[in-house]
């Protein structure tokens, strides 16, 4: 892998694919069972690694339920709360989580926004974090007293009370689930992200304003927004390198959701899209950290803008982006990877895979910097023999002539 992302030529094109709930399917659990069962989540994981013979270890990556309960999350939907019990994956709930009125909260002081604003919205146990004060006002000690009197609230304690329980939680959950990324290392296999991240304006635009509000924001306060992705992408910067500085990893994922050719027009996009992704990148790379840009729907219109990174610092992934052009594009500085559809792999033959995925190799792997890789999570339904046409069509093609 090594060689692949210096955009060199390894021994032969390496096969990774983002796994999805695949492997909960090939245990053969409901999803909602690996959420709430880290032993069987675990189990599932471990089985798919050491029998699909992919080259990277994929580590357990469903929600922890029980911490979702505690939470009483409302932002996402899963089986069993709001979906039914024997549904795969999660379901996002787009709505309105910021006003345009709030701007300027955000901007001026974005922690103390998100835990008495934002927070409180999506969270339902931190609704009483609504009556805290914000804890910039503790500057002396007069202000002591009444910055710490609403936590004599019963509802305060309660939700302080459920955060020391989800600690507990995660601490038990991380306990079992860690054992599949220490048998991966222990084996010698390289781990495709250690952590995820986004770009400043999909925080913005899918997470507080939502799309409506965002298309409306470019339109009605354009100055507002630019000045918020400014502080978001420094937050997006900082979290992410303590993150992976915490982990030990190197890798983080950037799943970019509202950048795609036909959802934004190429000027918009170099306005309030590139720019920001760029720094927070570029910080990034300073850092020793290789993103990987995860390019949802398609991004040709975005090429010729978005090959100014160092050789061999940023991976792409793309989902339906013409895999030649890419090449043209990146391949002399970035390592791709991706575009094997996730339709193919649900609906088509062994033999129909095989035969896309060497022209895709054809295409793609002269000279190095080429992953053999899906262009989206697997989905439900997902073909286990077609995986397996994957790896045999990198071990057919894909060998490079030392």
């Amino acid at each position: 892998m090594i060689d692949v992302y210096n955009v060199s030529e390894p021994d032969r094109v390496p096969v990774a694919l983002p796994t999805g709930s695949l492997p909960v399917e090939y245990a053969g659990i409901d999803y909602g069972t690996a959420m709430y069962d880290a032993e069987k989540a675990a189990q599932a994981w471990l089985k798919f690694n050491l029998e699909t013979d992919l080259d990277a270890f994929a580590a357990p990556n469903v929600p922890v339920g029980k911490m979702l309960d505690l939470l009483d999350y409302r932002l996402y939907r899963w089986p069993g709360h709001g979906m039914a019990k024997d549904g795969m994956g999660y379901q996002f709930v787009e709505a309105e989580y910021m006003t345009a009125e709030e701007y300027d909260a955000l901007i001026h002081d974005p922690s103390d926004f998100w835990l008495r604003t934002y927070l409180p919205r999506v969270f339902g146990t931190f609704e009483p974090f609504r009556m805290l004060q914000s804890f910039t006002a503790v500057t002396e000690l007069p202000m002591v007293t009444p910055h710490f009197l609403p936590y004599t609230r019963p509802e305060v304690q309660a939700s302080l009370q459920k955060l020391i329980d989800i600690g507990k939680t995660l601490a038990s959950w991380t306990q079992v689930v860690s054992t599949v990324g220490r048998r991966g290392r222990e084996l010698g296999f390289p781990a495709l992200a250690s952590c995820y991240a986004k770009a400043p304006f999909d925080t913005i635009g899918d997470t507080l304003r939502g799309t409506k509000g965002i298309m409306l924001d470019m339109r009605r306060r354009p100055e507002k927004l630019l000045e918020a992705l400014d502080v978001v992408a420094q937050i997006t910067i900082d979290v992410t390198v303590a993150t992976l500085n915490a982990s030990k990893g190197q890798i983080a994922l950037f799943p970019l959701h509202k950048g795609a050719d036909g959802w934004m027009s190429e000027k918009q996009f170099e306005t309030f899209y590139w720019p920001t992704l760029k720094r927070v990148v570029d910080g990034l790379i300073e850092e020793g950290i290789m993103p990987t840009l995860f390019a949802e729907g398609g991004f040709e219109t975005r090429l010729a803008l978005v090959n100014e990174f160092p050789k061999g610092a940023v991976n792409w992934l793309f989902d339906r982006t013409d895999m030649g052009k890419a090449k043209k594009a990146l391949g002399d500085r970035c390592c791709i990877s991706g575009n094997v559809p996730a339709s193919l792999m649900v609906t088509g033959s062994p033999k129909e895979v095989k035969d896309y995925c060497r022209k895709l190799i054809e295409l793609c792997s002269e000279g190095g910097g080429f992953i053999l890789a899906a262009g989206t999570n697997s989905i439900e339904g997902t073909r286990i023999e077609n995986l397996r046409a994957m790896v045999e069509a990198a071990a057919e093609f894909g060998v490079y002539a030392k």
